[in-house]
């Protein structure tokens, strides 16, 4: 899933060119290109599929050129996730009809790929075998309020030997809840990623989202895209499917610690990048005098000189420039819509 145009980021991210097209940790790789990277001995390159929005399919093309140009969905409208995993998986269907099926965004960190492939591995045997849903659920290292939660059931033995049944999704919680829930051992971070066979997955949906279901049905021909995609119903697949079905004890978890983030903004960049001994993470050429806690990103700038700053989130991007507390990230959406 590459639609997003990750607004959180600006200056580095924009809605023409969005973060998971971008180097963001400064590794040489963008943040989709890394996704693919970590499926390197579970998947071939051939078959892969990317949905995103229609203006990014030539960035994907670019970026991941040893994708079938067949696989790269062009999104017409962004209906959130729901729609885009549907029709993924009917046009999966359509090529294997007994395909299993990895669903991940294009804009997350993974710091242990071979972690992770393991884990994917535990899944795929498991959804191979069963009609089983399974999301990748993280073991939290903190109370954190920014993301979604998986409640594991405690009352029955695990299906497998790391893959559990789910009693609940929770909403992201306030602090004094996600600090329960780190002391209760039985939630963890809901990751966005799926596992399942694309036979269980479209059951699913023609079963608890039939609308959406007969929509994918109608969508033959690039015309009929053009037309019944964008009136698609707008919703998530966690309230579409993964809710609903783990009420009637149909999805599992695998938990999972390959040192992941959603990279969802600034703080989190700053917690995955190399620090300085005084706890600023820097890519591009900077030099910092008597700064501390900062996060800075101009990888185009050819020199950058701060001095003095403690905790400010500083980055360049061609003519557009972000000089900002950490403390007040949350109104970086609010000021790149300034005039």
């Amino acid at each position: 899933m590459a639609g997003g145009i990750g607004s959180r980021f600006w200056p580095l991210s924009t809605p023409e060119f969005p973060k998971q097209f971008i180097d963001i940790l400064g590794c040489g790789r963008t943040l989709i290109q890394l996704t693919v990277d970590r499926f390197k001995g579970v998947c071939p390159m051939e078959n892969f599929w990317v949905v995103t929005n229609a203006s990014y399919v030539d960035i994907v093309r670019q970026q991941l050129p040893e994708i079938p140009v067949n696989h790269i969905l062009a999104e017409p409208a962004a209906r959130n996730t729901a729609p885009c995993i549907a029709w993924a998986c009917w046009r999966i269907k359509a090529e294997d009809s007994e395909a299993n099926v990895v669903v991940t965004p294009a804009d997350a960190v993974v710091m242990n790929p071979e972690e992770f492939r393991r884990v994917i591995g535990n899944a795929l045997k498991f959804t191979e075998k069963s009609d089983a849903i399974v999301t990748v659920g993280i073991k939290p290292s903190r109370p954190e309020t920014g993301y979604g939660y998986v409640e594991t059931q405690t009352d029955a033995s695990p299906a497998e030997s790391e893959i559990h049944k789910v009693a609940a999704f929770k909403e992201k919680p306030d602090l004094e809840t996600a600090e329960k829930y780190l002391k209760a051992g039985n939630y963890l971070w809901n990751a966005g990623i799926f596992v399942w066979n694309v036979k269980t997955i479209i059951e699913a949906i023609k079963t608890y989202k039939p609308n959406i279901s007969s929509d994918m049905e109608r969508m033959k021909t690039e015309a009929d895209v053009q037309e019944v995609f964008p009136q698609c119903e707008k919703i998530s697949i966690d309230y579409a499917v993964m809710e609903p079905a783990a009420a009637d004890g149909k999805v599992y978890t695998h938990p999972a610690d390959f040192g992941w983030s959603d990279l969802g903004n600034w703080a989190s960049l700053h917690d995955k990048l190399q620090k300085d001994s005084e706890n600023n993470g820097a890519v591009g050429k900077v030099r910092l005098y008597e700064c501390k806690n900062c996060v800075v990103h101009a990888e185009d700038a050819s020199k950058v000189v701060l001095q003095g700053l403690d905790g400010y989130i500083v980055s360049a991007k061609g003519d557009r420039l972000l000089v900002c507390k950490r403390s007040e990230e949350q109104r970086i959406k609010e000021f790149s819509q300034a005039d």
